[in-house]
């Protein structure tokens, strides 16, 4: 197998946030990723392992005693969860299997902004609002339900929302339409831009943006400046001085709520899977928005 490294995750090194995504389809397993090869019009099962023997992926899965792809929950990844590291770092550091399929699909009608609060890590993550005119490529990954518990475990932040393929379009590589995924949302909305009112882009540069919040506000600087590193060095020591940091977005006014997305599931219902994710239609009934 042609194998890759990780490299670091964001968790440990907060300014390389979000991280390096996997920008093509890829199997993590242990520490390691390789590379799926998609077969045009079959599902994701069928896709190959791109080794000399050209296993299906599900046979690999079957192979490490893990669920096959139809069993296993998709999740869209707006930020440090499409990095194969961060997400190594999620599920090992719980004592969890890693190996998990991760796959860029172009997505329409989500875009990627700034969470309104500082994470535990120090950096300010990225987070999904709703689009309806945005197109971009996204990394799917297909977690077990044992794999989906500890990622919800990391995202107390966010909730978890189940997104209708017939709403928000999903197309694989191998031009298969999938018929949703789940995405988390964050509960404290996103950083607007200063200018215009729009939500500030996310998922690029740390350095970029902490930057820019710094050089926005006084009371950002005070509390957390000079520069990005001394912003990750305080904000990940005390939880009090991110909690100040998310008052002070607040009270500049730079905070926009309401995601446009459909209401969280039921904490009680169970996370639909990969086969029970029909291909979308139009008559599809769509969850309310929030």
């Amino acid at each position: 197998m042609t194998r890759h490294s990780l490299g670091r995750a964001p968790a440990e090194h907060p300014l390389t946030y979000p991280g390096r995504p996997a920008i093509e389809p890829t199997l993590l397993s242990g520490s390691e990723t390789f590379a799926l090869a998609p077969r045009q019009g079959k599902r994701l099962g069928d896709w190959t392992v791109a080794t000399e023997q050209q296993p299906a992926l599900d046979a690999v899965l079957e192979e490490a005693r893990t669920p096959s792809t139809g069993q296993r929950h998709p999740v869209i990844a707006v930020g440090s969860n499409a990095s194969p590291a961060q997400l190594h770092h999620k599920l090992a550091g719980r004592g969890l299997p890693t190996t998990t399929p991760m796959v860029p699909v172009r997505v329409r009608g989500i875009g990627v902004g700034c969470s309104g609060h500082i994470g535990r890590n120090g950096y300010v993550a990225a987070a999904p609002y709703a689009e309806p005119d945005a197109e971009l490529t996204l990394v799917i990954s297909w977690l077990d339900t044992g794999q989906l518990g500890a990622v919800d475990a990391t995202e107390s932040n966010y909730r978890r929302v189940l997104l209708p393929g017939a709403r928000f379009p999903m197309t694989m590589p191998s031009g298969e339409a999938l018929g949703g995924a789940y995405l988390y949302v964050s509960l404290h909305g996103v950083l607007t831009d200063t200018a215009d009112g729009r939500p500030l882009p996310g998922g690029g540069d740390q350095r970029v943006l902490l930057t820019r919040l710094l050089a926005s506000s006084p009371a950002l600087r005070d509390l957390l400046g000079p520069g990005p590193e001394s912003w990750v060095e305080r904000a990940r020591a005390d939880t009090a001085v991110r909690r100040e940091g998310r008052r002070i977005f607040r009270r500049h006014g730079w905070v926009l709520t309401g995601s446009g997305f459909p209401a969280p599931e039921e904490t009680s219902a169970t996370p639909r899977t990969y086969d029970e994710l029909s291909p979308p239609h139009d008559d599809t009934p769509y969850p309310p928005v929030t």
